[in-house]
């Protein structure tokens, strides 16, 4: 595979910094039961990367010391952690709302047949990666028979409740097929609800709208293919000031499987770790790359930090701008 990183470090991506902490993103490992196209963090069935039982256990104590309202929990397929179940329970008991970031084929598979009963049971927001209503463009980055098994997880979920219960949220997130932007966020939400409603009978609350990042498989991609400049080009020709201030960086953190820190899931897959303050001008002047730990938020509050930046940052801010939350302003 292709390394992105040197590419992407030489940047002029206007500097920003952390707002309020609300959110700890928490990547609970890269183990997947796909291997898709697009996916920045290169997951798949092989991989072996999990977050054990101890850093659990600090993420806990995290949301708990720092009050923070959110946990978004996404990997690979977060839900095949073997201690997911028992971190949402955890953290739903703390009132804190739970985000489950899934690919849908998940909860079909063999052993996690009640998997979508424990996520309604527990009121966890679903957002689901459907990258198109068309079954020949998602087979095609995701695998063949994926749209078919993704219709059904949806079908399931809605006998749940999910996307009519405005206790059950289901959000689902389209990213282009290709080197290209997505389109406007809005327009392409009411073709979503149109064309899943009226052939398969789903419904959902919103649909986000993401940039493909050129980095890890995609980035690879781009390079083994030859157009990693012209990709680039395009995100910076695109870029809108307007969306700096919303990117997710400002509010959020984000976890490695590991308890490591980063501003953003872009940054962890670049391995370039959230630092304090003093360790920030170190990296000026030393280059360092301390990494800060969970169990250095019982202690400290990163609010306010600088963000680390790096080109891949104008995927973020191109076009409608593109985050966890889909696009971040008007078309």
């Amino acid at each position: 595979m292709f390394d992105t990183i040197p590419l992407l470090a030489e940047s002029d991506f206007p500097a920003i910094w952390r707002a309020k902490l609300d959110t700890l993103q928490v990547n609970l490992g890269y183990l997947c039961n796909l291997s898709c196209v697009h996916c920045h963090v290169s997951a798949g069935p092989k991989r072996s990367e999990l977050m054990q039982k101890n850093d659990v256990d600090l993420v806990l104590e995290v949301l708990r010391r720092r009050a923070i309202k959110v946990l978004d929990l996404t990997g690979g397929a977060p839900e095949m952690n073997p201690h997911f179940r028992y971190l949402v329970a955890a953290a739903r008991d703390m009132k804190v709302q739970v985000i489950d970031r899934s690919n849908l084929t998940i909860l079909l598979e063999p052993g996690y047949e009640v998997l979508a009963e424990f996520l309604a049971q527990h009121q966890v927001a679903v957002t689901a990666s459907l990258p198109c209503y068309s079954e020949q463009n998602v087979d095609r980055q995701r695998g063949k028979g994926v749209f078919e098994q993704s219709i059904s997880a949806l079908q399931l979920l809605n006998s749940l409740g999910y996307g009519k219960d405005p206790a059950l949220p289901l959000h689902l997130v389209y990213n282009p097929t290709g080197t290209s932007l997505p389109p406007p966020q809005a327009d392409l939400q009411n073709d979503y609800k149109k064309q899943l409603g009226a052939q398969y009978g789903i419904v959902f609350n919103e649909l986000f709208t993401v940039t493909n990042m050129p980095i890890n498989r995609f980035g690879s991609m781009l390079i083994s293919k030859g157009e990693f400049d012209s990709y680039m080009q395009l995100l910076k020709a695109s870029y809108t000031a307007k969306n700096l201030a919303a990117v997710m960086c400002k509010n959020l953190v984000s976890v490695d499987w590991q308890g490591y820190l980063y501003d953003c899931d872009f940054n962890q897959m670049l391995a370039m770790p959230l630092l304090a303050e003093a360790q920030l001008h170190e990296l000026n002047a030393q280059g360092s790359q301390s990494r800060v730990h969970l169990r250095d938020m019982l202690q400290q509050d990163f609010s306010v930090n600088a963000i680390r930046t790096a080109d891949h940052c104008y995927g973020c801010t191109a076009g409608q701008g593109s985050s966890c939350s889909g696009a971040l302003t008007e078309s």
